[in-house]
């Protein structure tokens, strides 16, 4: 069983290194950071699971290959990973590069999670040509893959086009690190089965990963690729946030995750100061196997 971590960082929670190292002390295997470049002050697009306004949080989200470099130079076995990157609003050799990087000076150690944005305003603001964005984000990776896997490479597509460079370092992970795509939409399980290494929904239920095995065995058998080399987890996400003295505090370190397992791992940042909590107001956490106590307590299968 592996377990990590998933962390909206902010100007105002903890800092992303002094929170990895605690992470890795305590033995959890990951960790996730999402991101929102831009949060458009008056957007017609409701948050997709309440309806409603957006949360605050999406207009503070930090970079986040900064905070997973700042995360992967304090750790040495701590997994680093994107929670997800919203692709196709970024530069594709950019962010090629910025990838590259961080699996090569982490030593192998990073996980390309993958989204292509759910905020029309967002997207269109950076880009995207948000009716064909899963395209896109689909091009976009093709073409970081090359320049991931090859001395020269070069692309012709719609969206990317450049001839022969040489981009340089080049990741550990060959032909490229894990894609792993964090989407609920109809297609998800076909644009995995087709293209990526995975799949990383988030907020879904217990037993929801586990029932849709088949499916993406199916579509991995029409895509003629070899279903047990697909990665999967499903991940939770609660709102609230670390602050800095909190993660400082040698008690308060220890109370960082709630995670529960489906099949590969589950993600959940356990956050204070939010709402609909996982765990009870007074539970601390101290290690990936007290958080699957905790979570198997409060929600119990069956």
């Amino acid at each position: 069983m592996k377990i990590g971590l998933l962390m909206p960082f902010t100007g105002y929670t903890a800092n992303p290194a002094a929170f990895a190292r605690k992470a890795e002390q305590l033995g959890f295997e990951s960790l996730w950071i999402p991101e929102h470049p831009i949060l458009p002050v008056n957007p017609k697009t409701p948050f997709p699971s309440t309806k409603g306004p957006i949360p605050n949080v999406y207009s503070q989200m930090c970079d986040p290959f900064v905070a997973l470099s700042m995360a992967a130079a304090v750790t040495t076995t701590l997994k680093v990973a994107t929670g997800i990157c919203l692709v196709p609003e970024r530069n594709a050799i950019v962010t090629a590069k910025e990838v590259a990087t961080l699996d090569a000076f982490s030593g192998g150690r990073f996980l390309f999670g993958i989204g292509a944005g759910w905020l029309r305003e967002e997207s269109e603001l950076l880009g995207v040509d948000f009716p064909r964005r899963w395209t896109q984000t689909a091009e976009y990776i093709a073409a970081m893959r090359e320049l991931w896997s090859k001395d020269e490479a070069s692309f012709e597509g719609k969206y990317v086009k450049f001839t022969p460079v040489r981009c340089n370092p080049k990741p550990v992970q060959q032909p490229g690190p894990p894609v792993l795509i964090g989407s609920l939409d109809k297609n998800a399980l076909k644009r995995v089965a087709k293209w990526a290494d995975g799949w990383c929904p988030i907020g879904v239920p217990h037993g929801y990963l586990k029932s849709k095995l088949d499916e993406l065995r199916q579509e991995c058998d029409a895509a003629g690729r070899d279903f047990a080399q697909q990665q999967a987890m499903r991940s939770h996400f609660d709102n609230g946030y670390f602050r800095d003295d909190q993660i400082h505090n040698a008690d308060a370190r220890e109370r960082q995750g709630a995670l529960r397992h489906d099949l590969r791992f589950a993600v959940l940042g356990r956050m204070l100061h939010g709402h609909d909590h996982l765990l009870g107001a007074g539970d601390h956490v101290h290690g990936p196997a007290h958080a699957l106590d905790l979570l198997a307590r409060d929600h119990p299968v069956g």
